[in-house]
């Protein structure tokens, strides 16, 4: 009796067991199959259209900006800057760009150096014609100089030269005329020196625009070739090209106005300083003069006390 009453007691525990586990199924196996529940469709409003617009299988137009419409950047025509330009151009508009960029830098470099010599010799110049300016005599004015280094101090070094080879000839007119010669070597010498580096300058400022308009050229035949080959005349296969070109063009337009405009400063400033080397060697020729005339002077007066 007691062993019929556990049993029985087993048995309902077991199947409470069973009957709890699977209910669940059976809750979501009857849900699932009940039809859904019709929802009130929506009625579109003022501002939005009842119907989207159909979309047609051509390929609509990016925005400006190279992205497109959901955000993301077209390789082709992401933002670019010369850098990146210059690393993806052709070695052949690499090369000119890099020659171009050479030649600005030289450019500035004479510039700067020039600048600092023209600057020097005006000013050493100035200071020597204003210490002779009261000398009576060449060994005056040389005394008057020093060991300065000036076109003028070589002038004077020249005229005594000249008189101490001529001594004793009566001729004043020849030791001039010789002097002369002399003033105008080394007046050309001096031109010849403050003009060092203007050649650079003037085939820069010549030479550098057609220079840049060759690596435009090439770079445009390889955008070309690159529309030929991918058979498409798409911006983002275009652009970059053309931009690199351009580059070229745009690099030699920034090294050859510079040059022209620096040749042209030069030139002024080396003609206002050889003007200032005439105004000395004319100083030195009427130091001669006065040396040669006070030395005849003093010939006259000695045959005159005899």
């Amino acid at each position: 009796m007691k062993l019929s009453k556990i049993r029985s007691i087993a048995v309902a525990l077991v199947a409470a067991v069973l009957l709890a586990h699977t209910a669940p199924v059976f809750a979501q196996q009857a849900a699932a199959q009940q039809p859904p529940a019709a929802t009130p469709m929506a009625a579109p409003s003022a501002e939005q259209p009842a119907t989207a617009p159909e979309t047609t299988g051509a390929t609509q137009a990016l925005p400006a900006s190279g992205t497109t419409p959901n955000g993301s950047v077209t390789p082709g025509l992401a933002e670019l800057s010369p850098w990146s330009m210059f690393m993806q151009a052709d070695i052949v508009v690499k090369a000119v760009m890099v020659g171009l960029a050479l030649a600005s830098m030289i450019t500035w470099t004479i510039l700067i150096a020039k600048k600092i010599e023209l600057g020097r010799a005006r000013l050493r110049l100035r200071s020597a014609l204003k210490q002779i300016s009261e000398a009576r005599s060449m060994s005056e004015a040389q005394l008057a100089l020093g060991d300065k280094t000036s076109p003028l101090s070589m002038l004077l070094a020249a005229a005594l030269r000249e008189a101490r080879v001529s001594a004793g000839l009566a001729s004043d007119e020849g030791i001039k005329e010789r002097a002369v010669s002399s003033f105008s070597e080394i007046v050309r010498a001096e031109s010849r020196h403050m003009r060092h580096g203007m050649g650079f300058l003037a085939t820069i400022g010549a030479t550098a625009p057609f220079i840049g308009l060759f690596g435009t050229v090439w770079g445009i035949m390889n955008s070309f070739i690159g529309i030929s080959k991918s058979q498409t005349t798409n911006l983002a296969v275009v652009a970059p090209g053309i931009a690199e070109a351009l580059l070229a063009t745009a690099i030699g337009l920034v090294a050859a106005i510079p040059a022209v405009i620096i040749y042209n400063h030069f030139s002024r400033e080396i003609k206002v300083y050889l003007e200032m080397v005439a105004r000395a060697s004319g100083a030195a020729l009427r130091l001669l003069s006065r040396d040669l005339d006070r030395s005849h002077g003093s010939g006259r007066h000695s045959r005159a006390a005899e």
